[in-house]
């Protein structure tokens, strides 16, 4: 108990991306500079697709859904990291590093609307007449819902897991933000079964909606290939190129970072 009532009062250190001394102000410009215009870029998306009835589609309503949680992904982790930039005090409360890991977890599991993303654009082109029954406002709805639920059950369970560990060990966060593979090396017990039940997780979260683009996809590229019509075939290649493109770098990082085994994870080729 004493243990916890440290723990809980504590606070922790995060180390950052950057250690470049004198170049700390350019970088907190850079930084802030992409940061505002990623996040305008999305709130000017957001807002021209609710004002112009003509996006008042299934796809652009998803689309509406994964640019919220991107604003509200970055938004949880580049202030603070942008702040410890130019400030010498680079500490996180315990209560806001529990809240900061919450956040992240529930948002990059929302990540699933590219799967359900996939589906809309295989329902799109393969199944153009039943586009409003497969694609009604109530199905675009429910898929939003399970996307948020999924993403806060599964971050609710790991938050609440990690943070009644006791931390004992060094305070310092080889990180710019807290993240679950960070926080375990500072657990006083051994974390080894816990991250075999982290890689399960994250295994389900990325692999099952890419299974599901895989599985939307495939059909759509064949439809595509027997088109005859070239102006069709290059509308629909456009309809999914940018979402294939996002969809590529999205998981193929998280893939690359979350499932490899322990003894090849380093911290600053992951930050």
């Amino acid at each position: 108990m004493k243990t916890e009532n440290q723990t809980f009062g504590a606070e922790f250190i995060l180390l950052g991306f950057f250690q470049y001394g004198q170049m700390n102000t350019v970088l907190f410009v850079a930084i802030m500079g992409l940061f505002s215009v990623t996040l305008m870029g999305n709130i000017t998306l957001i807002h021209l697709i609710r004002l112009d009835t003509r996006f008042h589609t299934p796809m652009y309503f998803l689309l509406s859904q994964l640019s919220f949680s991107d604003m509200m992904y970055i938004s949880t982790t580049v202030p603070k990291m942008a702040a410890n930039v130019l400030s010498n005090n680079k500490t996180i409360t315990f209560l806001g590093c529990k809240i900061q890991t919450f956040v992240v977890l529930t948002l990059g599991g929302t990540e699933v609307l590219l799967g359900f993303m996939s589906y809309d654009r295989y329902v799109a082109i393969c199944h153009p007449l039943h586009y409003p029954v497969l694609m009604s406002k109530t199905i675009c709805l429910s898929m939003v819902t399970r996307a948020w639920a999924s993403g806060s059950i599964n971050a609710l369970i790991h938050t609440l897991y990690v943070f009644q560990l006791p931390f004992c060990r060094s305070r310092i966060i080889n990180h710019f933000f807290c993240e679950v593979p960070s926080l375990t090396p500072l657990v006083c017990k051994d974390p080894s079964q816990y991250e075999y039940t982290v890689l399960f997780s994250v295994l389900i979260i990325l692999l099952l909606p890419v299974m599901v683009i895989l599985a939307s996809y495939a059909p759509v590229v064949i439809v595509v290939y027997q088109m005859v019509s070239g102006k069709a075939q290059t509308k629909a290649i456009s309809m999914c190129s940018s979402h294939l493109i996002v969809t590529s770098l999205f998981y193929g990082t998280a893939l690359s970072t979350y499932t490899r085994p322990h003894s090849l994870h380093y911290p600053e080729e992951e930050k």
